[in-house]
C-alpha cells in the first residue's frame, strides 16, 4: 500500500507505511494463532510477551537507567496532567510550572486541583512565542517537582534540552516529542506522554519514573492510577489498550530499523530547517516563533487570514490535509513528526511556493 495523501495532523498523527502495511496484514491472523490481535486477552502468554517486548524496547532505545520503570498506561496526557500530581506531590504543599502555552496551562489547570502551583516562568506576555530563559526562573525549592512541557503543539515552542536544574525533580509532558530524540535522564525525575504522535496511536500513554519517586502518591490516588501499583502489575492492573501495545511495539520496531532516536533527531532537524528556510524567505507566510526554540515537531504559520479558505482547499486538493491550525489560534500548522519523510516536507514546500506564486 502507497498512499498518496500526507497526514500533517498534530494527533493522531501519521504513521509510518510499514508500520500500517503490517497491521494490515496480521489484523484478522495475528502470528497465525487464528485470531486478531483485537481479540487477544491481555492476561494471555502471547499477550505477556508483547507486553514484555514492548517494555524492553523502550528501555533499550530511549537508553533508560535501571533505576527508572517503565509504565503503559490507558489514556492520555489530558488524564495524567492529574495522575502525575496524585503520584509525585507526596507531604510537598507545592509545585512548580513552566508555562509556555496551551498545554502547560492546561496542565496547571489540573495540577492546581491537588496542590498549589507556583508559576517558576512564563511566556505568556509574549504571546507563547519563546520560552523564559533559565536565569530568570523563579524556583520555588520546597517544592514537590518542576514541571515543563517539552514541546508545545499548538503554539510551537520546544526546550532545545532538559533544562539543567539542581536539587529538584524534573517532571515533563513529552507528548509530542518523544522518540524524536534522545533523553539525558540523568536531569529527570519523570516523563510522560500520549502514544498519538510519534509512539502509535490513541488510547495509551507512557510514563517512565524514576523509581524512587514511586512512595509519593496520595492516600486517595485510585489504583489504576496509582503509579507503584502499576509498575508492581507491570501496568496491567486494569485491562490495558491492547492494541495500542500492539502498534507501539512495531512503532518502535521501526525506528530502531531506520536507526534509532539519533537517526531521528538528525532527520527531524533536516525536516524542520528545510521548512522553516523556506517559511522565512516567503513574503506570504510567517512563522512568529523566537528562533532559538523553533519546535521541530509542529511548525505554525500564518497568512493573510482573506487567503486561508483558498489555500486550504488547494492543499486537500494537492493531498496534504489537515493544515489547519489549532482552533484556539487559528492560523496554519504543520505537524511533521518521525513518520513524516524528508520527501513528503519537500512535498510541502512545493506547494507552499506554487500557492504563494499563483495567490
Amino acid at each position: 500500500m502507497k498512499r498518496k495523501l500526507i497526514n500533517f495532523n498534530a494527533g493522531p498523527a501519521a504513521l509510518p507505511e510499514s508500520v500500517l502495511n503490517t497491521i494490515d496484514q496480521q489484523i484478522v491472523n495475528w502470528q497465525d494463532m487464528g485470531l486478531s490481535i483485537l481479540e487477544l486477552g491481555h492476561r494471555t502468554l502471547e499477550f505477556s510477551a508483547l507486553a514484555e517486548k514492548l517494555e524492553a524496547s523502550v528501555r533499550r532505545i530511549l537508553k533508560v537507567p535501571d533505576d527508572f520503570t517503565i509504565l503503559m498506561l490507558p489514556g492520555g496526557a489530558n488524564v495524567l496532567f492529574s495522575m502525575l500530581v496524585m503520584n509525585l506531590i507526596g507531604d510537598f504543599k507545592t509545585a512548580n510550572y513552566i508555562n509556555t502555552g496551551y498545554w502547560s496551562k492546561a496542565a496547571i489547570k489540573e495540577a492546581l486541583k491537588y496542590t498549589d502551583v507556583h508559576i517558576a516562568a512564563s511566556s505568556e506576555e509574549q504571546g507563547y512565542n519563546t520560552i523564559p530563559d533559565i536565569d530568570t526562573w523563579d524556583i520555588t525549592k520546597d517544592a514537590a517537582f518542576l514541571h515543563f512541557t517539552d514541546n508545545e503543539t499548538i503554539g510551537g515552542v520546544e526546550f532545545s534540552q532538559i533544562p539543567a536544574i539542581e536539587n529538584m525533580v524534573l517532571v515533563s509532558d513529552m507528548t509530542s516529542s518523544l522518540f524524536s530524540k534522545p533523553i539525558d535522564f540523568k536531569r529527570i525525575g519523570c516523563i510522560y506522554a500520549s502514544a498519538q504522535k510519534n509512539f502509535g496511536i490513541a488510547g495509551m500513554s507512557l510514563v517512565i519514573v524514576r523509581r524512587d519517586l514511586l512512595d509519593r502518591a496520595l492516600p486517595e490516588t485510585p489504583s489504576v492510577f496509582h503509579f507503584a501499583n502499576q509498575d508492581k502489575s507491570k501496568s496491567l492492573l486494569a485491562t490495558p489498550p491492547t492494541f495500542a501495545f500492539y502498534v507501539a511495539s512495531l512503532v518502535l520496531d521501526w525506528i530502531e530499523e531506520e536507526g534509532g532516536v539519533e537517526s531521528m533527531a538528525e532527520r527531524n532537524l533536516e525536516k524542520s530547517t528545510i521548512l522553516y528556510h523556506f517559511l522565512d524567505k516567503s513574503n506570504l507566510y510567517h512563522n512568529p516563533i523566537d528562533k532559538k526554540h523553533r519546535s521541530r515537531m509542529n511548525i505554525p504559520f500564518t497568512m493573510d487570514s482573506s487567503k486561508e479558505s483558498a489555500f486550504f482547499n488547494e492543499a486537500k486538493k494537492m493531498g496534504l490535509l489537515y493544515l489547519e491550525g489549532h482552533r484556539s489560534i487559528g492560523g496554519a500548522r504543520a505537524s511533521i513528526y518521525n513518520a513524516i519523510s524528508t520527501e513528503q516536507v519537500n512535498r510541502l514546500v512545493d506547494f507552499l511556493q506554487y500557492f504563494e506564486t499563483h495567490y
